[in-house]
């Protein structure tokens, strides 16, 4: 008995014979000629990152005003003395009445040897702020160079009554004292600067020549030792005062106790 194939089977046979193709089920027709369009590779697309564009950062004048002080300094550290007056120079332009523009740029007028434009730029200042104890102190040590010790002892004794606590103006007093041979006035402002705990080796420095002036060779032997203790016996500067400082210290000392040899 013969079995009739399903309608299945059938239209399958028939599709066959008609050339129609079937892609999901060609495989069960291995007479058919089936045509696949081939498929390129295509690599697989890395999902973008989304990248945040950033402006620029714009400095206000004042952080602007604030990294143009530091460039000067940087050039008076690296000698540069003539591209910190520069810089200063701009400072100014743009605000003409600010007076610790005006003192720093004496200061290094004054360290040029630009003493006339030094002492223009602190009575500029002083005329601005005069309460400002650093132009003092630097008004002050101009005026030694000049050999008006009056004056400058004003202008320190000023410094001072602003600003009990600026040790330079102390240590740069007591240097004047001494000069107009005011031994006892001397000693009197590096101990008043000592208790400030800063700059140690410069006052032991400073003191320990005054007792070798005065004749007090006993403490002025310790002062010189404390002061080389404290002082760096050098630096990646060979411009670093402190360093200077420290060699003449040894050279006093030297002097010192050379008479004591036998």
């Amino acid at each position: 008995m013969n079995t009739r194939p399903s309608n299945r089977l059938s239209r399958l046979n028939k599709s066959c014979k008609n050339g129609n193709s079937l892609s999901s089920t060609a495989s069960a027709c291995p007479t058919c000629s089936v045509h696949r369009t081939p498929t390129r590779w295509q690599p697989k697309q890395r999902r973008s990152c989304n990248v945040v564009s950033r402006k620029p950062v714009e400095l206000s004048q004042t952080d602007r005003n604030t990294l143009l002080r530091q460039q000067a300094m940087n050039r008076v550290q690296q000698g540069d003395r003539l591209g910190a007056i520069e810089i200063f120079n701009e400072l100014i332009e743009r605000h003409p009445d600010n007076a610790t523009d005006y003192n720093n740029r004496g200061l290094v007028y004054f360290q040029n040897g630009q003493l006339e434009e030094a002492i223009a730029d602190y009575d500029t200042a002083l005329d601005l702020n005069p309460c400002l104890d650093s132009v003092y102190n630097n008004r002050a040590n101009y005026y030694v160079t000049q050999g008006l010790y009056l004056d400058a002892i004003l202008d320190y004794e000023m410094a001072l009554e602003l600003n009990p606590s600026n040790v330079r103006a102390w240590i740069n007093q007591g240097i004047t004292f001494r000069d107009l041979q005011m031994y006892d006035r001397a000693v009197e402002s590096f101990d008043l600067g000592l208790h400030l705990g800063r700059l140690e080796g410069h006052i032991y420095a400073e003191r320990g020549r005054t007792y070798h002036l005065w004749g007090d060779w006993n403490c002025a032997a310790a002062d010189y030792q404390r002061a080389i203790d404290c002082l760096p016996e050098s630096a990646a500067s060979t411009a670093n005062p402190s360093v200077r400082l420290r060699q003449q210290v040894e050279i006093w000392l030297d002097e010192l106790l050379r008479p004591l040899e036998f």
